[in-house]
């Protein structure tokens, strides 16, 4: 009996001890792991509503096309913000200052060739209606913040401040009246993408102020960001490039299978990271230091160095000044931004590129 009370003395006891307090907490890499939290933006506001016109009458239709024409006419002829203010000396900008970016659409793929005849393969992104639509300074600027980065950090980083550009004009009657109110205040039509970029405090801009495609110089280098093509399911040979088993030779239903995935003895378990089959594409990629090496200035176009860059044809692409060291702006940008001048030539060329109006061939007496 004394050995039975002792024992249950030792058994509340330890009970005791497993206080909250008393438990300790596995925080290892793996074990720290969450699944990503797909949150829209702060500024997002709700985007699509269920479109109804049983209301709505023919003339009303006519109406309301006629009044949406005369809101984009005007949009159109809307004057730059920054043609009443005197631009900024191209001195105030330096190397660390980090201006806007482009929202483009890919539209296709197109060769090019050298003064040399050299052949090169490039990507047409077309800047389709770009407006700066707000400015966050930085004292204002509150992102949503991960797991690793503290409240305390992002007030020591708090030296950019956040412009909201806008790409593509829509009907404002597809779209949420939440939504429509974010461009109520800039006077202008709903955009269908809206894109951030962190910009330096001197180099921000005024709302409603366009964007054209001349931000860029021929021979700049820029970062593009873009979705890649959704894939879907794929197995490992196409997703992560394995060889695969032998198409003969004694091997029976595994030439496209991944083969083993974990280790025997103590660590009988599958590694995290191990490569297997799964869904693929559809990821935020970024492509850097690619070169711009023609730029239209009428369809405001820009001929990008490469096929590299991710998405399909139509795909929204971002754009901004690379940050890659040894590619980064040696001289002084548009700055803040260019501005549409009548006048311009028709088309901008790298100095290495043929222009195609020029001939290819030149005769010259001895």
């Amino acid at each position: 009996m004394t050995m039975a009370t002792s024992n249950l003395y030792l058994l509340c006891k330890a009970m005791n001890n497993l206080r909250v307090n008393h438990i300790v907490k596995r925080t290892g890499h793996y074990t720290t792991l969450r699944k990503p939290k797909y949150r829209p933006p702060y500024w997002f506001m709700p985007k699509e509503r269920v479109v109804s016109e049983d209301m709505l009458t023919q003339e009303n239709r006519d109406f309301l096309e006629e009044v949406k024409q005369d809101k984009q006419v005007l949009q159109k002829q809307m004057e730059s913000p920054l043609a009443n203010v005197e631009m900024q000396q191209a001195t105030e900008w330096t190397p660390f200052t980090r201006r806007v970016g482009l929202i483009a659409r890919k539209i296709g793929n197109y060769p090019l060739w050298t003064k040399d005849g050299k052949k090169f393969q490039t990507t047409l992104l077309q800047v389709v209606d770009n407006h700066v639509i707000k400015y966050i300074p930085p004292e204002e600027f509150n992102p949503m913040k991960s797991g690793k980065m503290k409240k305390e950090h992002w007030k020591e980083k708090r030296t950019l401040g956040c412009l909201l550009v806008g790409s593509e004009t829509i009907d404002p009657s597809t779209v949420t009246k939440d939504y429509c109110g974010m461009f109520t205040n800039v006077g202008m039509l709903p955009k269908r993408h809206l894109c951030r970029f962190m910009v330096s405090p001197h180099a921000q801009l005024p709302t409603g102020t366009p964007l054209y495609a001349t931000h860029f110089r021929v021979g700049d280098c820029v970062d593009i960001r873009a979705k890649t093509i959704d894939r879907g399911f794929q197995g490992v040979i196409k997703r992560w490039g394995f060889k695969g088993m032998p198409a003969s030779h004694g091997v029976t239903k595994t030439h496209r299978r991944p083969g083993n995935i974990g280790a025997g003895g103590e660590k009988a378990r599958v590694w995290p990271g191990t490569k297997m089959p799964g869904h693929m594409g559809n990821s935020w990629r970024i492509i850097r230091g690619v070169k711009v090496l023609r730029v239209n200035t009428e369809h405001n176009v820009l001929w990008m160095l490469g096929v590299a860059i991710p998405g399909e044809t139509g795909a929204m692409c971002y754009l901004y000044d690379t940050v890659l060291p040894l590619k980064k702006l040696k001289t002084a940008p548009p700055f803040p931004t260019s501005l549409h001048v009548d006048g311009l030539p028709l088309e901008y060329y790298d100095e290495s590129i043929h222009a195609f109006e020029q001939p290819t061939i030149k005769f010259e007496e001895a």
